[in-house]
């Protein structure tokens, strides 16, 4: 019986002619402001997706967060708000700017609250980040409205939602600038990867700085900078994967749609992500269980079933944001949230029979510990 994983990448002919065509090439990354070839061929791709007018590719989600923080000027003495049930980057990167992180609560669909983002915000706040966690948008209309008339920024860590929608609009594109993930792992990958999207002629010139040591023409830094760039290899894989995006978020859908079916009675797991006014694109099909969540996984993972936990601690609680003093902040909803949320597989590579293993074995487990 083969173990059925929470995520993989599915990768064809496609990739491998794509990786092929760069090999041969010999141009293997390139190191100029507008990048290589390839990187803007996948940039490209993204671009007309989202409908953004600017798409910069980088090497990893968290280079994308900390791109968009330096060329929004975050810098010591700021305060950026985050959500703490997310995954640890988000709140990392405002260390790397020396920023204070400002850790607030979520809502039951797991996603920041916008009420309590409005309770944080000071006269030192500059930024607040978002996250469409598990591939479903935030609250955005509120978090922006909020934003504007404090003067604050909104970067929208959108790692996990490349192709979901908020009110018609692509994640990515309801703020100052988006922040994308093209890890193994993610909707569509690269390998390692990420991407920025924004249209602000004059943000998005820092962000292509930003990624390149702060050049425009050879050796004249103008802006703090690091080597974000993302390789041509991985952009070839990335420019592949995105051809089939549309296959794989309907296929996630799907799969989705299947298993809600079939919980449809069951007692005691909640699907919460569900508002009408946004579509899901199941990087994670997330319930949240009233009791007995680690019993269930555990059974699970020994029949075979990949589920996973994301996120086990709120990142204010993890052993670095212990010894820096940030775990005493009360944040009642997450802790409940880190002790229910449960994810099961329905990703592309997902079968049929798969998902009646999960579905039977989840049902199971359930009735196992109730």
């Amino acid at each position: 019986m083969s173990f059925i994983p929470i995520n993989k990448p599915l990768m064809g002919e496609e990739e491998k002619s794509a990786v092929m065509g760069v090999v041969s090439s010999g141009r293997l990354t390139d190191s100029s402001y507008e990048g290589g070839r390839v990187v803007k061929d996948l940039e490209g791709k993204i671009s007309r997706l989202l409908g953004a007018k600017h798409v910069i590719a980088v090497n990893s989600g968290t280079a994308a967060l900390h791109c968009a923080l330096l060329a929004l000027n975050v810098k010591p003495g700021d305060e950026v708000i985050v959500p703490t049930f997310t995954f640890v980057a988000t709140a990392n990167v405002v260390l790397a700017c020396g920023a204070k992180p400002v850790f607030v609560d979520n809502r039951d669909d797991y996603n920041v609250d916008p009420a309590k983002v409005a309770a944080a915000i000071t006269r030192k706040t500059k930024a607040v980040i978002p996250v469409h966690l598990y591939g479903y948008p935030a609250d955005m209309d509120e978090i922006r409205e909020l934003a504007e008339k404090k003067s604050v920024r909104v970067v929208e860590d959108a790692a996990e939602s490349l192709g979901a929608a908020y009110k018609g609009k692509q994640t990515g594109t309801l703020s100052d600038v988006g922040c994308f993930s093209l890890y193994a792992t993610k909707v569509v990958t690269s390998g390692e990867g990420g991407a920025l999207s924004t249209d602000d002629d004059e943000l998005a010139d820092r962000l292509r700085m930003v990624r390149n040591h702060g050049m425009v023409h050879g050796y004249d830094t103008r802006y703090l900078g690091y080597n974000y760039r993302l390789p041509e290899v991985m952009a070839a894989i990335g420019a592949a994967q995105m051809d089939k995006l549309e296959g794989f978020i309907d296929k996630r859908r799907a799969n989705a749609k299947y298993l809600m079916e079939r919980f449809s009675n069951l007692q005691g797991a909640e699907f919460t992500q569900d508002a009408a006014d946004r579509t899901h694109v199941f990087y994670l099909y997330t319930l949240s269980l009233k009791k007995n969540r680690d019993l269930v996984a555990k059974r699970l993972v020994e029949k075979g079933v990949g589920a996973a936990v994301y996120f086990k601690t709120p990142v204010h609680k993890t052993p670095m944001y212990v010894r820096l003093g940030y775990s005493k902040k009360k944040l009642p909803a997450a802790d409940r949230t880190s002790r229910r949320a449960l994810s099961l597989p329905v990703h592309p590579g997902v079968t049929k029979p798969d998902l009646e293993r999960v579905a039977s074995e989840f049902i199971a487990a359930m009735k196992q510990y109730s």
